[in-house]
């Protein structure tokens, strides 16, 4: 096209610029992305977008290959400095942190807000990743995997009487007062359906709502999963989780002790709304046998 055009100033500069524009893909995907979750950093990694990944949260821990990365704070107080510092061309970040969001695109850097809350949050979050990546075909592909499998363990559950599970998150450390426990809002009362439970705080308006000692003899839950003075997950030993289930058994009264359905747990596949909620929804329904 540019034989065509004598050698005038104005047209050479043209025919520059016009070179230039046609090497430049449609859609660079980012080379350089810092996720501020883990849900955000197991989504790369399974769609293929690991090695792509710059920095990471202080609680991301899977898979391995995330413990040689930078850390640059925890999902609700991003470091902005740190991940400046990282040069990123793209940040993964939650919805709910305007002014972070605001930081970051004021520095120039491009952001990905996402949402987590809810089971089909996790979804949406997934194609969007994959999306914003260049990686939309396996975002799909990964999110199908998924629905596939949770759909597969609703199937077996079908038709069973639905047994009612409480979820504690957070508990004063050794005692069974401060407790939090999972509500409707959450994506994990969602998995605790498709595993085929019943959540005992299924109709709570509150996401994550407080609960009494007094409740939770009134609710008389089947299982009870406790995970509320482990929440960091990493480093929990054998020892600390008997001491909570020792801990339930000083309520002989409450159901779901008296039917030795305590469960202590400390595992991100409990508290990371990512590709492993498989593995949670399986977790679920082997408790509620």
């Amino acid at each position: 096209m540019c034989q065509q055009l004598s050698f005038h100033p104005r047209a050479v500069l043209w025919c520059a610029l016009w070179l230039i524009a046609s090497s430049i893909p449609a859609f660079a995907a980012p080379q350089r992305i810092v996720s501020t979750a883990p849900s955000f950093t197991e989504t790369l990694f399974a769609i293929g977008a690991g090695d792509r990944i710059v920095g990471v949260s202080t609680y991301c821990h899977f898979p391995a290959a995330v413990d040689a990365l930078p850390r640059i704070g925890s999902y609700l107080q991003p470091n902005i400095e740190a991940i400046a510092r990282l040069r990123p061309d793209l940040v993964l970040v939650h919805s709910d942190l305007p002014a972070a969001i605001a930081q970051l695109n004021g520095l120039g850097i491009k952001t990905l807000a996402l949402r987590n809350t809810s089971l089909e949050d996790t979804m949406q979050s997934i194609r969007s990743i994959g999306e914003a990546t260049g990686l939309a075909k396996a975002g799909v592909a990964l999110e199908q995997s998924i629905r596939a499998k949770l759909s597969a363990i609703e199937k077996r559950s079908a038709g069973k009487p639905a047994r009612t599970l409480m979820f504690v998150v957070g508990r004063t450390p050794a005692r069974l007062d401060g407790m939090i426990a999972v509500g409707r809002g959450s994506y994990l009362n969602e998995l605790i359906r498709i595993a085929g439970g019943r959540n005992v705080l299924f109709d709570s308006p509150v996401t994550y709502p407080k609960i009494s000692l007094e409740a939770v003899l009134r609710l008389a839950p089947d299982v009870i999963v406790d995970m509320g003075d482990m929440a960091a997950t990493t480093g929990v030993t054998e020892t600390h989780r008997q001491s909570v289930v020792n801990l339930w058994a000083t309520q002989p009264s409450v159901k779901a002790v008296a039917s030795n359905k305590v469960f202590a747990v400390a595992a991100d596949i409990f508290v990371v709304p990512g590709p492993r909620v498989v593995e949670a929804a399986e977790a679920f329904a082997a408790m509620l046998k």
